[in-house]
């Protein structure tokens, strides 16, 4: 494949979670607001990123018979990384999304294109796999706590003091709990089925 190829499998075609249902455990947990939503996919992508990044460098001299705690180890780091930072300069949103963070290094999408895709291509095709699969991991992640955050409480929180609100009696903080995830994410899945399906009868 390609460079356009790769990011229109990760971003649409092998999306990581309305095609693959990968990672739905953030999905559902800590999409209540817009910000944490945000937060999350940057920390993913980054993650991603670097470890697809250095896998694709060692994976030559990496022995096949450990490669997958090799491939922890990397991930983890990085992960590590970005919770002293979180820490450092953004502590509410590490307060936030708390536990899922570190989570991260058992996120079988990140450890997935580990396995898949960096240990058997080069730097510049595995960063390109790393940006698309966490782009798309990212849309969906800021969708679902788009429509839940503007149902459960009728505000849109881009950011820590920066939101849109909107006062309206339809609002119910039922979209907060995990079974109003479950619904949004749901809704989402009938949407792609339907698209698909579409395209089938064409």
């Amino acid at each position: 494949m390609n460079k356009k190829e790769i990011l229109i499998n990760g971003i649409i075609k092998e999306n990581p979670v309305l095609v693959m249902t990968l990672g739905l455990c953030p999905v559902l947990a800590i999409t209540t607001k817009v910000e944490n939503a945000i937060g999350m996919g940057i920390c993913f992508i980054f993650v991603l990123l670097m470890s697809n990044l250095f896998i694709s460098i060692f994976r030559n001299i990496i022995p096949s018979d450990i490669r997958i705690p090799i491939y922890i180890l990397i991930i983890s780091s990085f992960v590590t990384i970005v919770e002293m930072l979180m820490a450092a300069f953004l502590p509410v949103l590490n307060n936030n999304l708390g536990i899922f963070i570190s989570l991260i290094v058992v996120n079988c999408i990140v450890l997935g294109r580990a396995e898949s895709f960096a240990s058997k291509n080069n730097v510049v095709y595995s960063l390109v796999d790393g940006l698309a699969v966490g782009i798309g991991y990212f849309i969906v992640l800021v969708l679902v706590s788009l429509i839940r955050e503007f149902l459960s409480f009728g505000s849109i929180t881009l950011w820590d003091g920066v939101s849109f609100k909107i006062k309206s009696e339809i609002f119910t903080k039922y979209f907060s709990t995990p079974s109003g995830a479950y619904i949004v994410l749901g809704l989402l899945f009938a949407v792609i089925a339907l698209t698909k399906n579409k395209k089938v009868k064409r």
